[in-house]
């Protein structure tokens, strides 16, 4: 009773503290409108149901001492952006910050997920991992028929290890089997497990390449693809928002019947044992890591060895494997793993597909959720991107640091992030082709350039079609075959299909998107429309997601189409995204619980990525080139192609706008950029020196709900031309308080005199857009 009255009267002081720091936020015109007021109706309600609740201390017994800390300490900042609101469900599960600042991370990973730290619904701790667990164990038993199999994995961020094992109690005090990895693994490799083991549903820990304070929730479903909307949605509204905390129930490992638990990885079997009998029967069986310790519970004969079913898959889409184990000028390549779970998998896929002179970089080799090598102080904390410049250099100085006699005889680095579904390109630029590749962040013209997704993707593209006409005289099935891209990706990959007779489909961004959009072809083939999608058969005609012009709302996966008029197109060879993520979905698969007939994973994959990018280079040094040079002789120079130069920049540059404040100014510059838009046409303005001819928005109403009505959340495009090849668009994350900017220039078909002066004139352009479209915003760096 006495502790009862004593959180009573911390409650009170929390009330007054709260509300106070409210309304000096609100008179400084930091916090506004609904956001003050929802903030005013859901902090103080949120913070005495948690601090109230004698549950918690079964669940996590340090957690409400936190919070009684916090508020004597008058933390109102903290507490009100941890209690203010529900941490967001986006299309592929939850992501949000774990704490604040260095400090309450460095607390977590020296203390545990029971740490005393201030935990709460709009934050990611292992209470919330737990409930959101609880409602899709939930979900999964009460579907017809019900789920029962769960693949369990994380990555490398801070106490990862510890909330995986935490969730794996709970599905098995559910009653599912659970298949958990022993050690940080990659993204990929739980979208491979769930179709390989006939798993239910796929559960990653990861935040991807947010900085160090982030951690996430990924959901998968049975095939490795994210759930579809509808699903998504059933789970989400009926399930988790409605759990409580007589939800939580776990159950030791040591006490789980035996069948109910594996473990996936492993140190590959010197005997090559497979599994017996049973539904794994023939699967191949690893030995136990010895970084593991007692991690298997007495299990270690239950140990699946994921790692080399995954890296054999990857290793069937190589097409010239003798021709990377014979080069005569074999390729020299550095590997960055960003302190993430690619550390292991690609060094070892490169190995074994034939590279002999791969260097890691082990500065950045080690698992470090707190990413040393990138800045983590308050306020400047940088994130591990291997598709940012600024991790590029990272890389670079590393490497050279490392290994100071062989950067020049290098040829590339490849990097991935935390989760290894993100790979990044770092390539040689010939001293020629320098101008039209200077360094973002200082103009200097350096010996190196990481190429952008949008033109690693194309050369794969155009290398991995021309094969097939030098070794076949043409594409095979052509008229079958198609990629997929998101909308804010280069229209340079577009043209390569279409030159090769390949049908083109646009989704919005995402790889959700693509996985969506092929499965809709894949039905449309097997004679089934796709509800919302396909009708009657057929793919509609969608320009710009809309059905007719004067639609307000688009659809909620197309953007637009070519080619894809025939249902005989089923055959998917490359799902492509400017954010580093790339894939090959393959053709219909045998049921629903299936990879893609030849296909590759149903989500990214940046181990996958890296592989084919070092083939790619291997084949151009062969020949006497290099990337760069490649990509200016086939694409560039190609009159049925022609030149595009693309540029992204997101703001911030790092994270998202911090705090309950960061929703107030994501409105303020959304709002800014829609009478923007409402004033482009008949060149009202210019940016970067180009006049605005015409704009569009796309809206699909996915996030009115955690946003407002007519949220934009597929963004503004500022057209430049009357072909609408060159643009701008500005798009909003519809999770978190982030935009994006997005650029493509069609440059047209440069002779081979002006190609390179052209492309630098483009790139600078590029760059003097999005400053101008800062500065009219509001959204200044």
């Amino acid at each position: 009773m006495i502790a009862v009255q004593e959180d009573q009267v911390l409650l009170e002081q929390a009330d007054v503290g709260i509300g106070t720091y409210l309304d000096g936020q609100r008179a400084e015109g930091l916090i506004t409108g609904t956001y003050y007021d929802d903030a005013v109706g859901k902090t103080m309600p949120n913070l005495r149901k948690w601090l109230l609740a004698d549950e918690l201390d079964r669940i996590s017994p340090n957690l409400r001492e936190g919070l009684r800390k916090a508020i004597r300490e008058q933390r109102w900042e903290e507490l009100t952006n941890a209690y203010s609101r529900d941490v967001a469900f986006g299309t592929g599960g939850i992501r949000e910050k774990m704490g604040p600042h260095r400090g309450v991370i460095l607390d977590l990973k020296k203390n545990g997920i029971d740490a005393e730290i201030v935990k709460g619904p709009n934050t990611i701790n292992n209470v919330i991992y737990l409930l959101t667990s609880a409602g899709a164990a939930k979900f999964g038993i009460e579907r017809t028929p019900p789920l029962s199999k769960v693949v369990i994995g994380f990555d490398s961020r801070v106490r990862g290890v510890d909330f995986a094992r935490s969730i794996a109690s709970l599905f098995l005090a559910y009653d599912y089997t659970v298949y958990l990895f022993d050690e940080a693994c990659l993204y990929p490799s739980v979208t491979y497990a769930l179709p390989m083991l006939k798993a239910d549903v796929g559960v990653f820990i990861s935040a991807s390449h947010n900085d160090f304070r982030y951690n996430g929730y990924k959901l998968s479903c049975q095939n490795g693809s994210q759930f579809d909307p509808a699903e998504r949605n059933k789970l989400y509204e009926e399930y988790i928002r409605h759990v409580s905390f007589s939800d939580i129930k776990t159950l030791d490992f040591a006490e789980a019947p035996e069948e109910k638990l594996w473990f996936l990885g492993g140190v590959k079997s010197k005997d090559g044992r497979v599994i017996d009998g049973g539904e794994h029967a023939g699967l191949p069986l690893a030995d136990p890591n010895p970084d593991s310790g007692d991690y298997y519970a007495g299990r270690e004969h239950r140990i699946i060895d994921m790692h080399t079913l995954h890296c054999d898959h990857v290793k069937t889409f190589i097409l010239r494997p003798d021709a990377i184990v014979n080069a005569k000028k074999p390729l020299s390549i550095g590997y960055s793993a960003f302190n993430g779970s690619g550390r292991k998998a690609v060094p070892r896929l490169l190995e074994e597909v034939g590279f002999k002179n791969v260097r890691r970089i082990m500065k950045l080799d080690a698992l470090d959720g707190m990413f040393p090598a990138f800045c983590s102080d308050p306020g400047r904390e940088q994130q591990p991107d291997p598709g940012d410049w600024r991790a590029a250099d990272v890389a670079v100085t590393a490497f050279k640091e490392e290994y100071p006699d062989a950067w020049d005889s290098t040829d590339l680095i490849v990097g991935t992030d935390p989760d290894a579904d993100r790979c990044g390109v770092i390539v040689k630029v010939p001293e020629h082709q320098r101008p039209a590749y200077p360094h973002p962040g200082t103009g200097e013209l350096r010996d190196y350039s990481l190429i952008s997704a949008d033109d690693a993707w194309s050369l794969i593209l155009w290398y991995r079609l021309s094969y097939e006409v030098e070794k076949f005289g043409k594409v095979q099935d052509a008229d079958k075959k198609f990629i997929c891209l998101s909308h804010t990706t280069t229209d340079l990959l577009p043209r390569v299909a279409r030159k090769f007779g390949l049908g083109v489909l646009k989704t919005w961004v995402g790889f959700a998107q693509l996985a969506a959009g092929t499965r809709a072809i894949w039905d449309l083939h097997g004679g089934k429309d796709t509800d919302g999608l396909t009708e009657g058969g057929r793919l509609p005609v969608y320009e710009e997601g809309r059905r007719n012009p004067s639609d307000e709302v688009s659809n909620r996966t197309f953007h637009s189409w070519e080619a894809m008029d025939d249902t005989a197109r089923s055959m998917n060879i490359g799902a492509l995204e400017q954010s580093n993520g790339f894939s090959i979905l393959g053709g219909v698969p045998i049921d629903d619980r299936s990879l893609g007939a030849d296909g590759h994973v149903r989500d990214k994959d940046g181990t996958f990525a890296a592989v084919l990018v070092a083939e790619l280079a291997t084949y151009a040094k062969e020949l006497g080139t290099n990337l760069i040079d490649l990509l200016d002789e086939k694409l560039y120079l190609d009159p049925d192609i022609g030149l595009y130069v693309t540029f992204y920049e997101p703001d911030p540059l790092d994270g998202e706008y911090e705090g309950l404040a960061g929703y107030t100014k994501k409105r303020g510059i959304l709002d800014k950029a829609e009478s923007l838009f409402a004033s482009a046409g008949g060149s009202a303005f210019q940016l970067g020196g180009l006049p605005v001819l015409s704009a569009s928005v796309y809206r699909t109403r996915k996030y009115d709900g955690v946003n407002w009505p007519g949220f934009p959340d597929e963004g503004y495009r500022f057209f430049f031309d009357a072909d609408q090849k060159s643009h701008l668009t500005i798009r909003p994350s519809g999770t978190s308080n982030a935009l994006r900017f997005h650029v493509q220039l069609f440059g047209g078909h440069p002779s081979r005199e002006e190609l390179i002066q052209k492309k630098a004139e483009l790139r600078a352009t590029t760059v003097r857009i999005v400053k101008d479209v800062r500065r009219m915003i509001g959204a200044d760096v």
